[in-house]
């Protein structure tokens, strides 16, 4: 008899976050760091184990090296398994064509070998820039209860933000009965968070028919849902109520790390009930040294603090020496800012040098924007980096 899994999740993790700037030049969007510890790919995989979904692959296209050496075999998130585990998939030579992955269906559909190894009743799919924590067997069985072919997983957004998400048209009882891809003049707020559960058999015949469908953008919003919603497929929506950040934006970003501060913070990763797995722990205190002053900060592994750090995030191995402030700012790891340099209302990337004196960013109120420095980048001693820049290479004067 075939062994089999009750569920593979498929993880889409290959996207290039271009609205990330200068962070995601080299990395894909997914293995951006993100609260001291943590990488955004680390909530989904977290959430799979989690739910007692064990067999995950992850599919990858744009700069996936990191990615991939970041996931290694799995361990940290208990993914290491003889018969399942977690498996990076990246696009291959076939031997009838060879093509980059043309959409999140085409994805899945070029990885359609790798779900029938495993003989699933059902197919989870995933997308890999999100930050929440969601029980996805409660999902499944709420798919199994209604008999769905498809369930989407939704939440209730402002109506003024309707229009930047798919948006379900619902009946009472939860049935879809129209789904809008970011429709200008949106008819609810219940908008599609990207994860679906589908009966793999049906996921199946739709993903093989809109390849063969020359018209067809290969997504899953845009042509696969509203194909199987035409045809009469069973379709429900599944209201999810925790947090949930989607961190395509700077801005984003930003406060989703912000979330993570204080005694009663928006958004607990301390949660040991639901542990957010991650290759890296968090800092012993002493990391901070005679003159150093935290406050209201989370700091990573291996950090030198001589300087002040407020309501920030700083990566692994940050350094901030005597005479710096670091304020309202996400440094990430590797980084070093250096005596009497001002860091506000600012994203740092891994491995970057701010010099003596300089001043990146200004105080965060109404009208000021975030800046960004890229990954290695040096910014020379006295530089002034005001609001809102964004930079990429090393910053002389």
């Amino acid at each position: 008899m075939q062994r089999r899994k009750e569920c593979v999740a498929m993880l889409l993790a290959g996207g290039q976050g271009s609205r990330l700037f200068a962070l995601t030049t080299d990395v894909a969007k997914p293995a951006v760091a993100f609260g001291a510890k943590y990488r955004i790919i680390d909530f989904p995989l977290s959430n799979c184990i989690n739910s007692g979904i064990d067999t995950v692959g992850v599919l990858t296209q744009y700069q996936p090296l990191i990615l991939n050496e970041y996931i290694g075999n799995g361990q940290p998130w208990d993914l290491d398994r003889a018969f399942g585990g977690v498996h990076i998939l990246s696009p291959y030579q076939a031997k009838t064509r060879s093509s980059w992955y043309e959409g999140t269906a085409n994805a899945i559909y070029q990885n359609m070998h790798f779900m029938k190894m495993y003989n699933p009743e059902y197919i989870l799919v995933l997308s890999g820039d999100h930050i929440y924590k969601m029980d996805y067997a409660a999902m499944l069985k709420a798919h199994k209860e209604t008999g769905a072919d498809c369930t989407i997983a939704a939440i209730d957004v402002p109506l003024s933000e309707a229009s930047r998400f798919g948006i379900l048209n619902t009946n009472p009882d939860g049935s879809i009965y129209q789904f809008e891809e970011k429709p200008k003049v949106p008819k609810s707020t219940l908008a599609s968070m990207g994860i679906y559960i589908f009966t793999a058999e049906k996921l199946f015949k739709y993903l093989e028919e809109d390849d063969a469908n020359p018209n067809s953008s290969k997504d899953f919003g845009k042509d696969v849902l509203p194909a199987m919603l035409s045809a009469g497929e069973k379709m429900f929506s599944y209201l999810f109520e925790g947090y949930w950040k989607d961190v395509g934006t700077i801005a984003s970003l930003w406060q989703a790390n912000m979330d993570l501060l204080g005694e009663e913070p928006e958004f607990d990763v301390s949660d040991k009930s639901w542990k957010i797995h991650s290759r890296n722990p968090l800092a012993p205190p002493e990391c901070i040294g005679e003159t150093g002053i935290v406050q209201n900060s989370m700091i990573a592994l291996g950090c030198e603090i001589e300087g002040e750090v407020k309501n920030s995030v700083l990566g692994s191995n940050v350094v901030v020496e005597k005479g710096a402030v670091v304020k309202d700012a996400v440094v990430l790891a590797n980084s070093v800012i250096k005596a009497g340099a001002t860091v506000s209302y600012t994203i740092i990337d891994e491995n970057v040098t701010v010099g003596e004196n300089a001043i990146i960013g200004v105080e965060k109120d109404s009208n000021a924007e975030i800046v960004v420095l890229g990954r290695g980048i040096c910014v020379e001693k006295g530089v002034k980096v005001s609001s809102g820049q964004k930079h990429e290479k090393d910053i002389l004067e």
